[in-house]
């Protein structure tokens, strides 16, 4: 496979390497902020969609907007890892319907990060039974990170607000109301990413935790994101439709 790469800091230097240890062809590499010899394009509307078989994008939450609205407008197959956009899905399913473009969007494409959101989902509806327990989310990121709460912390307390009886959304409030479930963050140093769910009651804490040592497994999943999208009819899919198929197959 062929790929494209938007975004050529520390998360598209390590998709550039799964990717070649995965035996594709990195073949245009896109950042206008980079002086990093590997870099061949400086704008996305100057890419050609020939050049390559998938593209994926790393870029930020400022352009990734009007990112999509090029690859749709082009039917570019897309792996988008950008985050702090997603109060604006609609419009973007809205922008793709009828055409012939292929998106994945995620806050997260490693499959431990998948696996842990499995086990919280069933933990939620376990705790259905159990009323006297208060739940909370936190994620702490690097100081890098643009957008709070992040996007897999966001995804975490959707999946709780889903499974959880009487709890309507989230909030980054620190103190929740009754059907709230409170998502807060930090921003240290260089952490990959560390998210927690937490059930408190009187009698005892639960603690379920995902901390990632590197950017590795964010890479790698999105590297078998990019191979499983451009197979797929056009549309606008999550990744609990990449997984449903790669925890099938």
């Amino acid at each position: 496979m062929r790929i494209a790469i938007v975004g050529y800091g520390k998360m598209g230097k390590m998709i550039h390497l799964a990717a070649d240890r995965a035996g594709h062809d990195v073949k245009v590499i896109v950042d206008p902020f980079s002086n990093d010899k590997n870099v061949t394009v400086q704008e996305v509307r100057y890419i050609k969609k020939q050049d390559f078989d998938c593209l994926i994008d790393f870029s930020s939450p400022k352009t990734i907007i009007d990112n999509m609205k090029f690859y749709i407008d082009n039917a570019i197959p897309a792996v988008i890892g950008t985050t702090g956009w997603y109060d604006r899905l609609d419009e973007v399913k809205a922008m793709a319907e009828g055409t012939g473009a292929k998106l994945i969007w995620s806050g997260n494409y490693s499959l431990g990060v998948a696996v842990t959101m499995e086990i919280i989902r069933r933990a939620g509806q376990l705790f259905n039974k159990l009323d006297n327990y208060s739940v909370a989310v936190n994620e702490v990121h690097h100081r890098h990170k643009l957008d709070a709460p992040s996007g897999t912390g966001i995804m975490i307390a959707n999946v709780l607000v889903d499974e959880l009886d009487g709890k309507t959304r989230y909030t980054t409030n620190l103190n929740a109301q009754k059907d709230e479930i409170s998502l807060t963050s930090q921003r240290i140093g260089e952490v990959p990413g560390i998210h927690t769910v937490t059930f408190d009651a009187l009698e005892d804490t639960i603690t379920i935790q995902h901390s990632a040592r590197t950017r590795e497994g964010f890479a790698n999943g999105a590297v078998k994101a990019a191979s499983w999208i451009i197979e797929q009819k056009p549309g606008v899919y999550c990744m609990d439709d990449f997984l449903s198929d790669f925890f099938r197959n």
